[in-house]
């Protein structure tokens, strides 16, 4: 994988350092996650406290100029990125659920919104290239909570 980072940075005039290599393999291993960027240096901190988080947002930065990661926004203040697959060659949004309890993020796998892009496509005459879903409400395990809580006070 290091690899596909070396050569996307050189196609795009950058250089491979430690710093982004580190960036890059916290992305890797959290592939599933929707890490925020003290998120990663928190991680960071671990292997090498010598990277500050000014530094892993300039890479961030640069990751998503040139197409490495995605940057989320789910109204939590933070923006949380994710990494794409390096065989996609577009970036097509899947859907997220959002819990406003305990702020866990869900990823939808299936793209429902297919059927629905080309209805659109049609009627208005415009391409789409991409679209962002957010569904927030409250997951299974809060509303379980809630539940529990609510036979104690009984």
């Amino acid at each position: 994988m290091a690899e596909y980072l070396t050569d996307l940075l050189e196609k795009n005039g950058y250089k491979t350092t430690i710093q982004r290599k580190t960036v890059y393999e916290v992305l890797c291993e959290n592939k599933d996650k929707h890490l925020s960027t003290e998120d990663i240096y928190n991680i960071i901190q671990n292997v090498n406290p010598k990277i500050g988080i000014a530094t892993i947002y300039r890479t961030l930065l640069l990751f998503e100029d040139i197409g490495l990661v995605y940057r989320h926004n789910f109204d939590d203040g933070f923006q949380r990125y994710e990494i794409l697959s390096p065989h996609s060659s577009e970036v097509h949004q899947h859907h997220h659920l959002l819990c406003k309890q305990c702020g866990k993020i869900i990823e939808v796998k299936e793209d429902l919104m297919n059927s629905l892009e080309e209805i659109i496509e049609k009627q208005y005459n415009f391409e789409i290239l991409n679209h962002e879903v957010k569904f927030t409400g409250i997951c299974a395990q809060c509303r379980d909570k809630e539940k529990e809580d609510g036979r104690k006070e009984t």
